[in-house]
């Protein structure tokens, strides 16, 4: 028997009833919401109705925020109360869909998701089991016109064994997925692909136009062409008053260019960003408490794992002058006549580069000069804006954390230490509406920003029943943890409760990483509640952490700030507050005699828990990783990634990655997670089986008739099969000289 974890969820009684709910919601061909733990942009958001253009949405921005700040406040009243006894968790993971030409040694993004979510997701209905047994997944839209969102369809349980569920659901996903592609296609998870807008980077190619982004190098046929997404990319822009401009240090190698190393690396469409892959985990929480209380914890834990899990040391790069001289023939094998290039970075991750890919403050609010080649815009033209468009705005919308949300009083004021403004008149009707003062500056403090994207067949809502316009806000701020409140019930689904979603993380190259550091952060989220531990920092510091998880090999070369005493010390120390620089591998395994590290408290949990022997093997394995991550004993995929690219023939020392590197990089990257390559130095001797898809789906004992002619051709082929065997077998013992066969 499995052991449970504290508050045990009847697994078997609610697969049943998911499994009743999902046929209902099949029968009336609405979409399954049972594993709506995951949350993320929604139905409504993901839907084809028409969006307003930015012009249109100006003078409809304060009267959504107003509504949004009423619609959460029905809500909170409506769920405040609410409990769940289960514990529901679930994973997102994002796949690059990639084109591997082995003959012309190209990598190239396939622009086919929306075509291969709907076979992906006609198969599920075909063939994913509605019993409750097994595996099943589900399948959403992404940013990019190349990419493909999974998750598992039923969400995880609270039982030991639903920990060993990971990485098989995730296998699947990749088996479901390889099964619908081309023969030379591949679903990689890497965040970032290498060349995306380099030369003939795309198949097909991308269509030219680029209205929504302006962009020189990425033009809009990346986007996945729902109006959400589009709305989006086009209004951060003219919000913004110009062109996303992002920036990310390139790396210094021995014959870098001066002139290049000085400009950095640069990229100037929302696509550089949102098309980033990444690994996110979802857990509902037992009440509104627990799930602040995680919220504030697991943002302190977000720096270091995006450190331990950096998988992005390649990005696209600026225009770079040609090194062929006039005349001359250009070398095969070398980019060195291209104009533009994939860049070595001087970071490991991804994260500051989302973020300034979606960042739509004017001038004014970052606090820099307006862009001279911008057109100018007066006073009376940003007034409709929050905050009138000057309001200073210390962030963009994607960063970490700036408020803590747990309702603890006065100890909320030694920890929250940041700038972080919030909306007034929000904030004053938060107040009025029995909202407590913590709660309603969070929710004040994402509502600085304007929404984006505006649908206009929902505008003019019942704020008692409906919570688009808050998701609005709440969707389009992304932090590197999400607070999020029940969504309304639906007929075809249970309530979900309070959530937590963590963001932080890097998606890793195979499923046994990806697993490893889903179930580290489910077990470390198990640990704060069992232990009642406290990571309180203050923020400023946890901003200095994220800073520091940026930099090059920051798991080995950094330290980050963390509590000294995550408990109550039994001796009496001077400052029971205290936080001190670590290691990734002490904040890991623990340092001194004051702090014991998060994985012996994991183990110390499990055995108390008492612990199935098959889940804590597992569990050893996934722990052995992360310790070794963080030791240098194994490398990061950002560092693995590096060093292929420094170790390639064709590369020059000089921080630019030609395309036959790039397609040695890719190739490696999806050999590796599909069993071809053995990559030690990433993962020791665990070893990666090789993908198969002739099992990527249940086969039904079907009822149909076999039809005639094809009856009598496999009974033909397999009497003849029969009468071969058996002669085989007489003539070795003869006529009776063995058992007879069946």
């Amino acid at each position: 028997m499995p052991s449970p974890v504290p508050r045990p969820v009847h697994l078997k009684l609610f697969l049943g009833i998911a499994a009743l709910l999902l046929s209902a919601c099949e029968a009336a061909r609405l979409p399954p919401h049972i594993g709506r733990v995951r949350g993320g942009a929604g139905e409504q958001q993901l839907s084809k109705d028409e969006m307003f253009a930015f012009d249109e949405a100006l003078p409809w921005l304060s009267y959504v925020r107003e509504h949004g700040v009423q619609q959460f406040v029905a809500m909170f009243h409506d769920n405040k109360a609410l409990t769940s006894d289960e514990l529901l968790w679930g994973d997102e993971i994002e796949y690059h869909l990639v084109r591997l030409d082995e003959k012309q040694k190209t990598a190239k993004v396939a622009l086919r998701a929306e075509e291969v979510l709907e076979v992906l997701r006609q198969k599920e209905h075909q063939f994913g089991r509605r019993d409750g047994f097994g595996e099943a997944c589900s399948w959403h839209p992404e940013y990019g016109a190349w990419m493909v969102e999974g998750t598992p369809r039923v969400p995880y349980g609270g039982y030991t064994a639903d920990l060993r569920r990971v990485e098989h659901n995730m296998r699947l996903r990749r088996k479901r997925l390889a099964a619908v592609l081309r023969p030379d296609e591949h679903a990689i998870t890497m965040p970032a692909f290498p060349t995306l807008g380099v030369g003939d980077f795309a198949e097909p190619a991308a269509a030219a136009g680029n209205d929504a982004t302006l962009s020189a190098s990425a033009p809009d046929a990346l986007i996945t062409p729902l109006p959400r997404f589009h709305a989006l990319t086009r209004n951060i822009r003219l919000r913004r008053g110009s062109k996303v401009d992002i920036r990310a240090p390139l790396l210094r190698d021995a014959k870098t260019d001066a002139a290049e190393l000085a400009r950095g690396i640069e990229m100037d469409a929302m696509a550089y960003g949102m098309g980033c892959c990444c690994l996110q985990v979802t857990f509902q929480a037992r009440d509104i408490d627990e799930s602040r209380h995680l919220y504030d914890h697991l943002a302190v834990l977000a720096p270091v794992m995006l450190a331990l899990t950096a998988a992005t040391p390649v990005l696209h790069g600026a225009a770079a002058p040609t090194s062929t001289p006039p005349g001359a023939q250009k070398k095969k094998g070398t980019d060195r006549g291209r104009s533009l290039l994939g860049r070595l970075a001087d970071t490991d991750v991804r994260w500051a580069t989302v973020a300034a890919s979606v960042d739509d403050r004017t001038p004014f609010e970052r606090g820099v000069p307006p862009d001279e080649s911008a057109p100018r815009r007066s006073a009376e033209e940003l007034a409709p804006l929050a905050g009138g468009g000057v309001a200073p705005l210390p962030k963009s919308r994607y960063e970490s954390i700036s408020v803590y949300l747990a309702n603890c009083g006065g100890c909320m004021k030694r920890y929250n230490d940041l700038d972080a403004p919030v909306d007034g008149r929000s904030l004053e009707r938060l107040l009025e509406g029995g909202v407590d003062e913590d709660l309603a500056r969070h929710v004040a403090h994402l509502f600085v920003r304007d929404p984006l994207v505006i649908m206009k067949s929902r505008l003019r809502l019942d704020d008692a029943t409906e919570t688009d316009h808050f998701e609005n806000l709440q969707g389009t701020n992304w932090q590197t943890v999400r607070w999020k409140p029940p969504p309304r019930a639906t007929a075809c689904g249970p309530q979900v409760g309070w959530r937590v979603e963590f963001r932080s993380m890097e998606v890793q190259l195979t499923d046994f990483e990806n697993a490893a550091f889903t179930t580290f952060v489910v077990l470390v989220s198990r640990v704060i509640l069992a232990f009642d531990l406290n990571l309180y920092l203050p923020l400023t510091k946890v901003d200095e952490n994220m800073r520091r998880a940026h930099l090059r090999d920051a798991v080995l070369q950094q330290r980050f700030w963390f509590r000294k005493h995550m408990a109550p010390p039994e001796e009496p120390v001077d400052d029971p507050d205290a936080c001190e620089e670590m290691s990734v591998l002490e904040i890991l395994t623990g340092k001194g005699d004051h702090f014991p590290g998060l994985i012996p408290l994991i183990f110390a949990y499990l055995e108390a828990i008492q612990c199935d022997p098959e889940t804590l093997e597992l569990m050893r394995s996934y722990m052995d990783l992360l310790r070794r991550r963080a030791s240098g004993q194994l490398a990061t995929a950002a560092r693995w990634m590096r060093a292929r690219v420094a170790a390639h023939p064709s590369y020059r020392g000089d921080s630019r990655v030609p395309d036959d590197v790039a397609y040695d990089l890719v190739k490696a990257c999806a050999d590796v997670a599909e069993g071809r390559l053995r990559a030690s130095e990433l993962l020791g001797e665990q070893p990666i089986p090789p993908l198969r898809t002739d099992d990527a789906y249940y086969v039904p004992l079907m009822r149909r008739t076999i039809a005639r002619g094809e009856r009598a051709s496999l009974l033909r082929a397999y009497a003849a099969r029969y009468s071969a065997e058996r002669d085989g077998y007489e003539g070795e013992g003869g006529p009776g000289g063995g058992e007879s066969l069946p």
